[in-house]
């Protein structure tokens, strides 16, 4: 497998302080931002898409502290940063169209969590006809028990799952 980084995007979520900071498994929060920014660069130099995607919870008047991206993640010029007020990063967002106008065909997932907005926003992709691989150790979950029944089970029916190592080598 090949992964064409001009019609491809790196979506990446919810690395937020609040949010990478909780107890995850099975990676630590910091194991999956430095995999991630390792994808992201990645994917800049080899001309690909990059979707920093973090969430606002609707209806509040302010949101809780931590609630930016993480400092390594920061949108860099040519992103699409996406603020989501729903569990995945499609709904609502513009990301489908924005995709497409740049030519993107195959996402490749990461960030936290892994059943949680990582999935819900695969699902969605996949349901818009976008190939999806998912990037089984730049993701993790709340459990590591959720995490390795998400990738063993239910991810492999939307798309393939390869670690941040396969997925780098075959990044064109």
């Amino acid at each position: 497998m090949t992964i064409a980084a001009a019609g491809s995007a790196l979506i990446v979520i919810d690395l937020m302080p609040r949010i990478v900071s909780q107890d995850m498994g099975p990676f630590k929060g910091a194991d999956v931002v430095a995999r991630s920014v390792a994808l992201a660069t990645a994917f800049r130099a080899a001309g690909g898409v990059v979707v920093p995607v973090r969430v606002e919870r609707p209806h509040v008047a302010e949101q809780p502290p931590g609630s930016g991206f993480v400092p390594e993640f920061e949108p860099q010029a040519g992103d699409i940063p996406i603020v989501k007020r729903t569990i995945g990063a499609f709904y609502g967002t513009g990301l489908a169209e924005r995709l497409r106008e740049r030519g993107v065909d195959t996402v490749v997932m990461a960030g936290i969590a892994t059943t949680m907005g990582v999935e819900s926003t695969a699902r969605a992709a996949a349901d818009l006809g976008f190939e999806v691989v998912f990037a089984s150790d730049a993701m993790s979950g709340m459990t590591a028990a959720e995490h390795t029944h998400a990738l063993s089970v239910v991810l492999p029916r939307f798309g393939d799952v390869l670690t941040t190592e396969e997925i780098l080598a075959q990044l064109r």
